[in-house]
């Protein structure tokens, strides 16, 4: 059996890398969408979204909302089912979560004394979500 040209490799090697960023934008979407409801299901409590997507020197934080004074620190996870959602949130990112945090605290008027917690928001593919207060800590 002959084998395939350069023509035929050359748009396989295409297809790979346009499947690659079209799953990567799905990713993209489904992530957005997801931090919008959990965004909204806290507003909706009475928080207020103070920053979305902060980036510090040790990371990016999905979601920082205020309420009372205190500062609430929500990493968003989602995946297929809310199981799966959770084992995707390992302890590297929780201490780079930790990290940033600090670096964030540092710039409220109590510095690292400000009250503040860690949530996780965990959702599904169908959009259901769980949020776990106070998941952990530094």
């Amino acid at each position: 059996m002959p084998g395939f040209g350069p023509e035929f490799e050359r748009w396989g090697a295409a297809r790979r890398a346009a499947d690659r960023h079209d799953r990567g934008l799905r990713a993209h979407l489904s992530g957005d969408a997801a931090e919008q409801r959990v965004a909204q299901d806290y507003e909706r409590r009475g928080f207020a979204i103070a920053r979305r997507r902060w980036r510090g020197r040790g990371g990016e934080i999905d979601l920082i909302a205020r309420k009372d004074g205190a500062v609430i620190f929500i990493e968003v996870k989602a995946a297929r089912d809310l199981t799966t959602a959770a084992e995707r949130l390992g302890a590297r990112q929780m201490q780079r979560l930790c990290i940033a945090a600090s670096e964030f605290l540092e710039g409220e008027p109590a510095g690292q004394l400000t009250e503040a917690r860690f949530d996780v928001a965990l959702v599904d593919g169908s959009g259901a979500f769980e949020i776990v207060e106070n998941a952990f800590g530094a």
